[in-house]
């Protein structure tokens, strides 16, 4: 091959001295530049409690399959898988609400079921879960950029599973829920079943958790979906203490009227970027 086919890498400086303080310059810039990125990892905190000391978990940005194949037990056909992208990080409760939490918060306790502080709150409506987020939000401004709301089914999804695609998050479903098979037919104290890979516990089962989403008859992928723009049922996630097994999948969509007060469903807030 001939000299004028090579490429030719030339570098033109006007001094050693020029050359040096180019390289000074270009060290600098890239430190400045690791530096901010640490910077930027630093201020997010994988977890947070908040002035009524819920545990927020942080559910880092990426990609997942939303829904079920065909051949898991129990798939409806309302769970068509799509690819979805979570464009943003957010904090996800590490546990449903707390009678205690409600109670602190709302001044007072809807539940049905008795028996301590720590039992999860039921017989919420989505109204009601709704200003519980906006109670929270009250002088929240430890996290800017952020507000608390409840996590659209997408977000719901992703925190539960985890990374996992299985049915069941963290392990089987006796090791991670309280459904039919073992709760007894009532709630229990939260946190007492295996979390899963991002520390959540009670994803599947106890008490059923309210989504921000009108309820569609086919899921919708893409970046950050968000459901329809209006409907008649909202989607609740993770089934319940009465809940059959199936009922309790990571990809299982419930859907109740948002009016109705039901024992089996509660809330699980998320902070949410606020755009």
């Amino acid at each position: 091959m001939s000299d004028s086919k090579q490429p030719k890498l030339e570098l033109q400086v006007s001094s050693p001295q020029a050359l040096v303080r180019r390289m000074d310059q270009q060290l600098e810039l890239v430190g400045r530049l690791l530096a901010e990125a640490d910077a930027a990892k630093a201020i997010v905190p994988a977890s947070i409690i908040n002035s009524l000391g819920m545990q927020m978990l942080w559910c880092p940005p990426g990609k997942f399959l939303m829904g079920s194949p065909e051949d898991e037990e129990g798939h409806d056909e309302d769970e068509n898988q799509v690819q979805v992208q979570i464009s943003q990080g957010f904090w996800m409760a590490r546990t449903p609400v707390t009678q205690g939490q409600w109670q602190a918060l709302m001044g007072s306790n809807p539940s049905v079921f008795g028996g301590g502080k720590d039992l999860p709150v039921e017989k919420v409506r989505w109204d009601d879960a709704q200003e519980f987020c906006t109670k929270l939000n009250v002088g929240q401004s430890d996290h800017p950029g952020y507000r608390y709301a409840l996590p659209s089914e997408a977000q719901w999804e992703y925190s539960c599973r985890a990374g996992e695609t299985g049915p069941y998050s963290g392990g089987s479903l006796d090791e991670v829920g309280w459904y039919d098979g073992n709760s007894g037919s009532k709630t229990h104290d939260v946190g007492q079943k295996k979390p899963n890979a991002w520390g959540l516990h009670d994803m599947h089962g106890n008490v059923s958790e309210w989504c921000a989403d009108w309820h569609d008859f086919k899921l919708q992928g893409g970046v950050d979906p968000k459901g329809p723009e209006s409907g008649v049922y909202r989607v609740d996630r993770g089934g319940s203490w009465f809940s059959y097994a199936a009922g309790c999948r990571a990809a299982l969509r419930g859907r109740v009227v948002p009016y109705y007060r039901n024992r089996r469903l509660g809330v699980r807030p998320a902070l949410v970027p606020s755009r």
